[in-house]
């Protein structure tokens, strides 16, 4: 995803104002930050290189290819378990609607005209959907993103929530980004999550949430769920960190693994809580490594459904 457009912003110091928000997120991420410490100086799969100079760009390629690079991209078939944390009790989140965006669509690279027209995100216009990228290896996106949708799916419904996909690869393309934000709000989502991965520099490395930002033109207005949406992304940022042992993004984000931005659609235009996650670079062949991995994709679907469960059971 591109970091260009109106409205983006690296993260802001907060105001001094210590509400229970304020309380919870320095509680959160701190702890993440240093799980992740522990994990790395266990030799966990960490980011072990020395973080280059930040960029705050992102060249997307289209999907070349529908295949994994190798058989490690197969292994670790989705399931609703997982030995990284003891689930909750069954039921926990009867009554709870989940929506999970799996963002872009395998499919995308085949209609451009479609995923290029303009649609109305509040502040401004932006295209439709975009191709998503890859590893260099022809890994897309589109397909990793359908892949831990489904895993996420199996662990959130295994607690009874009732859990929607946007798309699950059952159209030629999109949906469109305004679209996607419709679907959320028309379910009455008590949480929507939009799954990325980044296509950054080599040597860029980590995850990052994106959390929206205070938006009130045309059609959007996010002020209501600024908080609650910002409570969301920092319990997924610290399972993240807890289930995968990935560390948050070197290159935007501060080492924080949180970023705000006003420039994407679906979250400008949703009128419940919702983030999106950059689960690691695609194009940095150690974050590839891990990206391609279904063991790796079984985990981050595990953090990131750790992170929605605490969320929604306060």
């Amino acid at each position: 995803m591109s970091y260009t457009g109106p409205g983006f912003e690296p993260p802001q110091p907060r105001r001094s104002r210590r509400g229970p928000l304020t309380v919870a997120l320095a509680a959160l991420v701190p702890g993440a930050l240093l799980g992740w410490a522990v994990y790395a100086a266990a030799g966990g799969s960490g980011d072990d290189e020395a973080a280059g100079t930040p960029t705050v760009s992102a060249s997307a390629s289209p999907r070349t290819s529908s295949a994994a690079p190798s058989a490690s991209a197969g292994e670790g078939k989705p399931t609703g378990s997982s030995t990284a944390k003891p689930p909750a009790a069954s039921g926990a989140l009867e009554g709870k609607v989940v929506v999970i965006d799996p963002g872009h669509n395998p499919t995308n690279f085949e209609h451009t005209a479609e995923i290029n027209r303009q649609v109305d995100i509040g502040t401004n216009r932006k295209e439709c959907d975009t191709t998503g990228t890859s590893t260099n290896d022809g890994y897309a996106e589109a397909e990793f993103t359908l892949d831990v949708a489904h895993r996420m799916r199996a662990l959130l419904e295994k607690q009874g929530a009732t859990v929607k996909l946007t798309q699950d690869e059952d159209r030629p393309f999109g949906p469109c980004v305004d679209e996607r934000a419709r679907i959320g709000n028309k379910a009455g989502a008590d949480a929507v999550v939009s799954i990325h991965a980044d296509g950054s520099g080599t040597g860029n490395r980590g995850f990052h949430v994106i959390l929206p930002g205070a938006v009130d033109a045309g059609g959007a207005d996010t002020r209501a769920i600024v908080e609650p949406s910002a409570d969301l992304g920092a319990r997924i940022a610290g399972d993240f960190v807890r289930v995968t042992g990935s560390a948050p993004s070197n290159y935007i984000g501060g080492g924080t693994g949180l970023v705000t931005r006003k420039d994407l659609g679906g979250l400008n235009l949703s009128t419940v809580p919702k983030v999106f996650i950059e689960c690691g670079n695609m194009r940095d062949s150690k974050d590839a490594a891990l990206l391609t991995s279904g063991a790796w994709r079984q985990k981050a679907a595990q953090g990131i459904s750790d992170g929605i469960v605490s969320f929604l059971r306060g």
